[in-house]
């Protein structure tokens, strides 16, 4: 008798189990409409949560959706995160297209939003679905893993009036030029790039609403330079630089390190040669381009907020032996 109750129980429990998986691996989420409630009404910062952060990543290449949805689910994995949402900016995907994508969420939830325009000053819109003080900004050919987003979530937590983040670079002045030049230091930095940075979401509502109006018609003209004008406002308000955490990081859109894996917190990338395609830093005159949003930038707000900040966080050292292995040094756990 008792062998026969197993035998019937078991197809039930498998079932049961089997549904468990299914709903909490797997999850299709519908596209949302993309419509936004004033972004400039007040924040309230009572019912925002201070644990977790909100990962908003930047979508407009079709050709890019696999690898968007294997980023949101890596990003989805992390107890760091509250919710992924992916902000389409492209007004040409047809919405069949965005219907027929599935996400599978391995914890926080994934949705899909369409914007309805392919404005760049979208990404820093204080929209009202985000339910965290923390937002980590992102591309989406940047996969950051979940131990290292977490570790950049706890830097900012130690630190919410400043920007933290994987990708840094700098500014200069030209003196022949007479006007700013965007470079690249291994000494000092200024300015987190949106391939990923956490923020706090006062500094969204700060971009959308209160940083001069010229700045964001800068942004729009030129398609370019979202990121540069964020680093200036907080800056702005704050009078420090951002700050650099390490990481491990794959950008899959630099072609520079294809084929490599990426350690973050420098300033160069890594990716896959048949997962990359160019985007706005391929452009042959790119660097060109970003000093002079940087002396458009000094321009509208009158003065040069950027202050920069030097070296970069670690998530602790490890100290080891060297024991001796015939005529060389070696750590102690690789001499037998």
């Amino acid at each position: 008798m008792g062998t026969k109750k197993k035998t019937q129980r078991a197809p039930f429990f498998f079932f049961i189990v089997a549904i468990y998986l299914l709903q909490t691996t797997v999850a299709s989420r519908p596209v949302l409409l993309s419509h936004q409630e004033d972004p400039c009404r007040p924040i309230d910062h009572k019912s925002l949560r201070s644990d977790q952060l909100t990962v908003l990543i930047n979508g407009f290449s079709e050709s890019r959706l696999m690898l968007l949805q294997e980023i949101a689910t890596v990003y989805s994995s992390s107890p760091a995160v509250h919710s992924v949402y992916v902000l389409w900016g492209n007004p040409s995907t047809a919405s069949q297209t965005l219907r027929n994508i599935s996400f599978q969420s391995l914890g926080a939830p994934i949705f899909l939003f369409r914007d309805a325009s392919p404005s760049l000053n979208n990404r820093f819109l204080p929209r009202r679905f985000i339910r965290t003080r923390a937002v980590a900004v992102c591309d989406d050919d940047v996969r950051i893993d979940s131990d290292s987003l977490r570790f950049a979530f706890r830097v900012w937590q130690n630190h919410p009036e400043r920007i933290v983040g994987f990708f840094a670079r700098s500014h200069e002045f030209d003196l022949s030029r007479r006007s700013w030049m965007y470079t690249v230091s291994s000494t000092r930095l200024s300015i987190i790039l949106t391939k990923f940075m956490v923020v706090s979401i006062d500094y969204l509502f700060e971009y959308t609403c209160r940083i001069p109006a010229s700045v964001r018609e800068i942004v729009d003209k030129r398609r370019n330079c979202e990121d540069i004008a964020m680093n200036f406002a907080v800056a702005a308000r704050v009078a420090a630089g951002p700050i650099l955490v390490e990481g491990k990081a794959r950008d899959y859109g630099d072609s520079r390190n294809w084929g490599k894996k990426q350690k973050g917190g420098g300033n160069g990338g890594g990716g896959d040669t048949d997962k990359a395609e160019g985007g706005l830093s391929w452009r042959g005159n790119h660097r060109r381009d970003r000093g002079d949003c940087i002396t458009e930038f000094h321009k509208a707000w009158g003065r040069m907020p950027l202050r920069y900040s030097y070296g970069r966080v670690v998530d602790g050292i490890e100290e080891q032996g060297l024991c001796k292995k015939g005529k060389k040094l070696v750590p102690c756990d690789e001499q037998e």
